[in-house]
């Protein structure tokens, strides 16, 4: 059999569904097999999700609720309007944006995911070292409190 997720010969792991007892005629047999365990935990992620939108009692069309942005995901939203409309600008501003083609789509969809990416890979680098009390906020992990430690080693050669 295939893994239900990759499509790869499954190996022995699977998932039983519960929620229905064995003389139940909403039972079947389940052919939900998975090549690994990374495969079944984004299947059980996604049935999760599945089993909580379908049983809830306020059933949303679209299907579980979304978590609503953090700041520095608003923020990277935010920075990205320059980039949307840089792509627009070449593409003209006159063009309706329901009139693009498919490559002028493609291409204000890369220009504005491209730099949220590049936004939230910035914020991370900025935050990745916590601050250390006494020093300054440092931005470059190679000028950060800990960079020089390398060197103080006395097996290690300064360049």
């Amino acid at each position: 059999m295939k893994c239900w997720v990759c499509q790869r010969e499954a190996r022995g792991l699977g998932h039983t569904d519960t929620r229905h007892g064995v003389a139940d005629p909403r039972r079947y047999p389940i052919d939900w097999v998975f090549c690994s365990p990374r495969c079944q935990n984004a299947f059980h992620a996604m049935y999760g999700n599945w089993v909580r939108a379908k049983d809830s009692v306020t059933i949303d069309i679209k299907g579980v609720e979304v978590i609503d942005p953090s700041d520095v995901e608003l923020a990277a939203m935010r920075s990205c309007l320059k980039s949307f409309g840089e792509a627009a600008s070449e593409i003209g501003f006159e063009k309706p944006l329901g009139a693009y083609t498919e490559a002028e789509a493609l291409q204000v969809i890369d220009a504005i995911v491209s730099h949220y990416t590049e936004a939230m890979v910035e914020h991370h680098e900025a935050t990745k070292f916590p601050p250390v009390r006494g020093l300054p906020a440092t931005q470059d992990p190679l000028t950060g409190p800990f960079a020089d430690l390398k060197d103080d080693l006395p097996w290690e050669t300064a360049p």
